[in-house]
C-alpha cells in the first residue's frame, strides 16, 4: 500500500470540517469599520442624521454574519443573535471607550484633547479593540476575539487577551510590552503604564480552565516594567506599584509597593583611578 502523499494529506487536512475559519482581514476589516462609526478619528465616514448611522449599523451587522456563519457549527448560539447581541452592545462599548478616553487625557499631562487620544495613542487603540473582542469572547465565538486582540497587539505592542475583565476608565500609558493575561480582572480607574505583565505563575495546561492571573483592585497604578503573576494575587484598590516590582503574593488596600535598586555615581578621575573591567 502507497503512503499517502504530502499533497494528498494537506488536501485532506484542509477539507471541511477540519477547517473552518474566518478570514483574518474579514474580520479586522470589520473591527476597524466598527470604529470607524463609533469616532470619525478612524475613517473618512460622513454621516448626514441619525438615519445614516443605522443604515451604517446594519451594514455592519451584515457583514458580520458573513462572516460568521460558516462558523455556526463551533459556536453554541445562533450567529444570528451573536450579530443582534453585538449591535446592541454598540452604545454600552462607545460609553466605555470615551471615558477610556477621558481617563487617558486626565492622567497623561502630555495629553491635550479627546480627539488627539482617540486618534493617535496606541493605549486607546488596543483597548478599543479589546473591548470588542471581549463581547465575542463572552459569547464564545472561536477564533474572532484572538484574531482582533492579536492585530491590536501587532500594531501597538499591547498585548491584551480577549477573556480579561477590565473595568471602566482604563488606562494605559505608553503601553509597548503590556501583557494581560487572559483570567486577569482589573477594576475602575486602573492606570497600566509600559512593560506591566499581569502572568501567571505556570504555563501548566491543566490550568486552563483555572484563573491564573492576578487581580488588580479599582483605583490602582502599576507602574513600568512591574510583573505581577499569579491567579490568587491580588492587589487591593487605591494601591501602587512601583517599577520593576516583581510580585506574586496580594498586597492589601492603599499599599505602596517599590523595587529598591543602587546606582552609584562615581567621577571620571575615580574611575581612572579604581577602572572598571568589562568583558564583552
Amino acid at each position: 500500500m502507497h503512503a499517502e502523499s504530502f499533497s494528498a494529506k494537506l488536501f485532506r487536512l484542509r477539507q471541511p470540517p477540519n477547517v473552518i475559519l474566518p478570514e483574518k482581514n474579514e474580520v479586522q476589516n470589520f473591527a476597524e469599520e466598527f470604529l470607524q462609526i463609533l469616532f470619525p478619528h478612524f475613517g473618512k465616514k460622513i454621516f448626514y442624521s441619525p438615519k445614516d448611522i443605522e443604515v451604517e449599523l446594519l451594514l455592519i451587522k451584515k457583514k458580520l454574519l458573513h462572516i460568521l456563519r460558516p462558523l455556526q457549527s463551533s459556536i453554541l448560539m445562533e450567529v444570528d443573535d451573536i450579530a443582534e447581541n453585538f449591535c446592541v452592545k454598540s452604545s454600552e462599548i462607545h460609553e466605555k471607550l470615551m471615558l477610556d478616553a477621558e481617563a487617558i487625557l486626565k492622567g497623561d499631562p502630555a495629553a491635550e484633547s479627546i480627539d488627539e487620544v482617540i486618534m493617535t495613542y496606541p493605549g486607546f487603540f488596543a483597548i478599543a479593540i479589546f473591548r470588542i473582542a471581549h463581547e465575542f469572547y463572552a459569547m464564545h465565538v472561536p477564533f474572532f476575539p484572538r484574531i482582533l486582540t492579536e492585530y491590536a497587539h501587532q500594531m501597538t505592542g499591547i498585548d491584551i487577551h480577549p477573556g480579561a475583565e477590565i473595568g471602566r476608565s482604563f488606562f494605559i500609558d505608553h503601553g509597548t510590552g503590556i501583557v494581560i493575561g487572559e483570567t486577569s480582572m482589573i477594576g475602575d480607574n486602573v492606570k497600566l503604564y509600559q512593560g506591566v505583565t499581569l502572568g501567571a505563575l505556570s504555563v501548566s495546561k491543566k490550568m486552563a480552565k483555572s484563573k491564573r492571573h492576578p487581580t488588580i483592585e479599582s483605583d490602582s497604578v502599576i507602574y513600568s516594567g512591574a510583573t505581577i503573576l499569579g491567579g490568587e494575587t491580588v492587589i487591593g484598590h487605591h494601591s501602587v506599584i512601583g517599577g520593576n516590582v516583581w510580585l506574586t503574593q496580594s498586597v492589601p488596600p492603599y499599599s505602596i509597593v517599590y523595587h529598591k535598586s543602587e546606582i552609584k555615581v562615581r567621577s571620571i578621575k575615580q574611575s581612572e583611578e579604581e577602572p572598571i573591567n568589562y568583558s564583552i
